[in-house]
């Protein structure tokens, strides 16, 4: 599977796990980028192409680094004119790693998927302790009073006995 994306005037071929030196964007290492403009778009059967862009697809991915490239040399010259000019250039460039290709339908499912599943985590989380926290705290309570009723019986009782 693989597509062709637009970004900063050029066009490049992508496929999942690949690493993708691009005109620089802005953003952090680590940030999440999203490539809207998918020119091309292969399942591997089935090839999709935009007029002049696919709008239910897209390419996700996170930035790996910032940087820039090797200097390359610009010189000018002009035979006998003495006309000499050199200059030095450093291209910025970021590098981004490919996530994965999803169509937006995709997209729909799993954010319907995901709310449900952390929705339910938390309440099974905080049923279990309050259930077991309520079931441990009547039981002592119960052995307090029955061991204040037989400290208080058995001392009535020894103070009867010590009086008679």
């Amino acid at each position: 599977m693989y597509a062709v994306v637009n970004s900063g005037g050029k066009q490049y071929k992508v496929q999942q796990g690949q690493v993708l030196r691009i005109e620089k964007i802005p953003g952090e290492v680590g940030n999440p980028v999203t490539f809207e403009q998918v020119l091309m778009f292969s399942d591997g059967e089935n090839v999709s192409i935009g007029q002049p862009a696919l709008k239910d697809i897209e390419v996700e991915g996170h930035i790996v680094e910032q940087g820039r490239a090797k200097k390359i040399i610009v010189f000018k010259y002009k035979r006998r004119k003495r006309y000499r000019r050199k200059k030095g250039h450093r291209q910025d460039f970021t590098a981004v790693r490919i996530d994965g290709i999803k169509t937006k339908a995709q997209e729909k499912l799993e954010t319907k998927a995901e709310p449900e599943t952390k929705a339910r985590k938390p309440e099974t989380e905080t049923a279990a302790p309050k259930k077991e926290q309520t079931s441990m705290a009547a039981p002592e309570k119960e052995a307090s009073i029955k061991a204040e009723t037989t400290v208080a019986t058995t001392n009535t009782s020894t103070s009867e006995q010590g009086s008679k």
